[in-house]
This record gives structure tokens, C-alpha cells and sequence, in this order.
């Protein structure tokens, strides 16, 4: 007698259905992430963000159990760009750290540029909402915060060991400053629909740290 056993899940792509609903997860993600970097968690209904990714009505609950399931997804796809974004200027060995840092600066203050600075930092603005956001998505944005900062004060102290800053700096501290100086003037420049702000906070920070400012961030 022989045991009826599914059929076993051959290599290559996934099941049609399958593949479809990864598909549509995508769009709904990417979807979240344009809107949400423009306008705010609370203000921005379902059906919004099922027209831009084109996605039938009472479709949402297939793919996300709540609202608040989504923004977490959002949260983390997000800080998992950051990251990678973070981790190639910061270990970019044909750049000193400072310059590093610099470019990293250059590349997000182009970012804002192609969109006419109306999108800024999607963990930024839902740290503005706290009031209102769930709360259970506090601590997933402290988090994420946490980890950027991490990452820019192994750097900053790679600046000390060269020289490029001085020994006495607390390296935790001034990354957690950059992270605060630099959300602020996101939502500035977004409020201004200009680079002025980044401008002015990227100067004064590295003015602040003793970093000469003559460098080409591509030395």
C-alpha cells in the first residue's frame, strides 16, 4: 500500500498564486513607503495606499492583519534600507571616515531632490506621531534609531583613530546629536521645499567636530 504524499515542490519559480501574492505584498510595501514618507501614519487611509498600488478594495486584510501589522512591515523595510544605505558609505574603504559620512549626507540630501523634497524620513515621521501611532510601534522606532546611531559612531570612531577628530569626542553621543540634528532638518527642508536646512545642519555638524570642511568627499 503506498502513502498518498503531496507532490513535492519542484526548483525554480513559485507557484503562480503564490508568486502573485508576494507580487501584490510588494506593491502595497512599496506603495506605504512613497506615501508614508510623505504624509503621516494616522492621516493616510487603506484605500489610498490600495489606488497607488492598485490593489481591489477588501484586498488589504489578505496580506496584512491590521493597519498596524503594515506599518510595522513599513518600519522595517525601511530601517533595512538605511542600513544597507549606512553600511556601503561607512565601510567604503577609498573614503576617509569623515568623508564617508559625507557622502552618505550627499547621497540622502539627492534623495530629497528627486522628490522635490516633499518626502522625507518615513521613521522620522511616524516618531512625530507617537501620540497617536499604536504604542507597540515605539519601541520598534527606538530601535531603529538606536541601530542608525551605531552604525555612525563605529565610524565616528574610525574618524578618531585617523585623526580626523579629536580624542576627547564621545562618539555614542555625537551620533546620537547627528540623528537628532539631521531628522529636524528633514522636516524643515520638507516644510521649505528647499536644501537649505540640510545644508546648514550637515556644515555646523562637522564644524562642530573640528572636520575641515575643503575636503572632496570623493578622496
Amino acid at each position: 500500500m503506498t502513502e498518498n504524499r503531496p507532490p513535492k515542490r519542484g526548483r525554480g519559480r513559485p507557484p503562480k498564486d503564490e508568486a502573485q501574492h508576494r507580487a501584490t505584498m510588494e506593491r502595497l510595501v512599496n506603495a506605504g513607503l512613497a506615501v508614508l514618507t510623505e504624509k503621516g501614519f494616522s492621516a493616510v487611509g487603506i484605500d489610498e495606499i490600495l489606488r497607488l498600488a492598485e490593489v481591489p478594495k477588501g484586498s488589504f486584510y489578505h496580506y496584512f492583519d491590521s493597519k498596524t501589522a503594515f506599518g510595522s512591515e513599513l518600519i522595517d523595510r525601511y530601517s533595512e534600507y538605511f542600513v544597507i544605505m549606512l553600511t556601503r558609505w561607512f565601510t567604503d574603504d577609498s573614503l576617509t571616515p569623515l568623508n564617508r559620512m559625507r557622502a552618505f549626507v550627499a547621497e540622502a540630501m539627492h534623495g530629497m531632490a528627486r522628490y522635490q523634497y516633499r518626502r522625507g524620513c518615513l521613521v522620522g515621521n511616524l516618531g512625530q506621531e507617537m501620540g497617536t501611532l499604536p504604542e507597540v510601534l515605539r519601541g520598534q522606532l527606538t530601535g531603529v534609531f538606536d541601530t542608525w546611531q551605531a552604525l555612525t559612531a563605529d565610524c565616528l570612531r574610525a574618524a578618531q583613530d585617523t585623526g580626523e577628530i579629536a580624542p576627547h569626542h564621545d562618539c555614542d553621543r555625537l551620533a546620537a546629536l547627528f540623528w537628532i540634528g539631521w531628522e529636524g532638518a528633514v522636516l524643515r527642508a520638507k516644510l521649505e521645499r528647499q536644501p537649505e536646512p540640510l545644508e546648514i545642519f550637515a556644515e555646523g555638524f562637522f564644524a562642530m567636530i573640528g572636520a575641515r570642511q575643503d575636503r572632496n568627499p570623493s578622496s
